[in-house]
């Protein structure tokens, strides 16, 4: 560390980026010392927006890195440069907070993962809904076994019309559309609590009706080329299914709560509109007390103020690599949320079941 300080520079300066200078600005002895943007003029605007009077700007994330004296990197950039980033930044011995998705393909992640492994660094991928209090409190229920063997669920989510413009809607940036965007997290909310089993079988479907749509999506209907809808039915090789749906437009406000069966209980999860702040009411837990059936009712936590979530992110990141701890979130478990988000895509590009695997790395 530089003079006792740990040294940061934020690669992209887009709008998540704002989360994280905001939530590593409250951790002590921490200095975003550099930021990064292809467009010229973008990252100075952002560092004068924001006060980040300690940063030096740079168009090339590459430059940035040879010349900063840095500790870790926040890659913040569109999808499809999440991995040559992420893989750069750990070769050159700095450590790696990745937005999610990890990457947009399997062979993307698993090279991230080897990078990780090649230098000894952390790689963290920002899945923050993990922090939230009702996501703790169903994975606790969850791993106590009180449902017994779990042997279905279904999750989702969606907004009824809500699709994000930039860099999100276009294949050459984004790669995925809804699926990466907030369908990674609902995926992970339930393989979370069951501790990631892995998956051997996935039968999709995906659409674009609406942002190819002018009246749904406006000007961006011409370039729009990534799904705004998809399904899936995800079969495991504990036997555990998974039904999914998640959508940034349909004609319904919801595609369904979250549920989660077991052979001595169930669990229901209300859904939201993006899982990006977990669970956003109390959960309800079903079984039965003295063959009598009983509905206990979880309450709902408030979350602590000043975006507690990123705060989270951002904290367990720097703490885990000053002490040289694991990452927080361990990119063996992404690895399978993106194995399950490259099976949906082929499966509803092909239109039928298909075989997936989780690389060893």
């Amino acid at each position: 560390m530089k003079n006792g300080r740990f040294q940061v520079g934020i690669i992209g300066t887009g709008s998540i980026a704002k989360a994280h200078q905001q939530n590593y600005r409250l951790i002590e002895d921490l200095d975003i010392a550099a930021l990064c943007d292809i467009v010229p003029g973008k990252a100075e605007a952002f560092a004068e927006k924001y006060e980040i009077d300690s940063a030096r700007c740079y168009t090339d994330y590459k430059e940035m890195i040879e010349k900063e004296e840095l500790d870790a990197v926040s890659v913040c950039t569109y999808n499809t440069a999440h991995a040559e980033c992420t893989v750069y930044a750990l070769d050159h011995g700095l450590h790696v907070l990745c937005e999610k998705p990890m990457s947009v393909t399997v062979d993307e992640a698993v090279e991230m993962m080897r990078a990780e492994k090649r230098s000894g660094k952390v790689l963290d991928i920002g899945f923050q809904p993990r922090y939230a209090p009702m996501t703790l409190k169903l994975r606790e229920l969850v791993q106590s076994g009180e449902l017994g063997e779990v042997y279905y669920a279904q999750t989702g989510g969606g907004r009824r019309r809500f699709i994000p413009g930039s860099t999100f809607i276009e294949k050459r940036t984004a790669g995925i559309g809804a699926l990466a965007d907030i369908g990674c997290y609902s995926i992970d909310l339930v393989l979370f609590a069951l501790g990631y089993p892995k998956p051997v079988t996935v039968s999709a479907y995906k659409s674009d009706f609406f942002g190819k749509s002018k009246k749904y999506n406006g000007e961006d209907a011409g370039r729009f080329d990534v799904d705004d809808f998809a399904a899936a039915f995800i079969r495991f090789e504990n036997g555990f299914v998974l039904d999914f749906r998640i959508a940034w437009a349909m004609h319904c406000d919801t595609p369904g709560d979250t549920i989660i069966l077991g052979k001595e209980g169930g669990v229901r999860v209300p859904s939201t509109d993006c899982w990006n702040a977990g669970p956003g009411g109390e959960l309800t837990y079903y079984h039965d007390v003295d063959g009598e059936r009983v509905d206990t009712v979880i309450p709902y936590i408030e979350m602590p103020p000043n975006h507690y979530l990123f705060r989270e992110k951002m904290r367990t990141f720097v703490e885990a690599a000053k002490a040289g701890l694991p990452s927080p979130i361990p990119t063996s478990e992404i690895l399978i949320n993106q194995v399950i988000l490259d099976g949906i895509v082929r499966s509803a590009e092909l239109g039928r079941e298909v075989e997936v695997t989780v690389p060893e790395v």
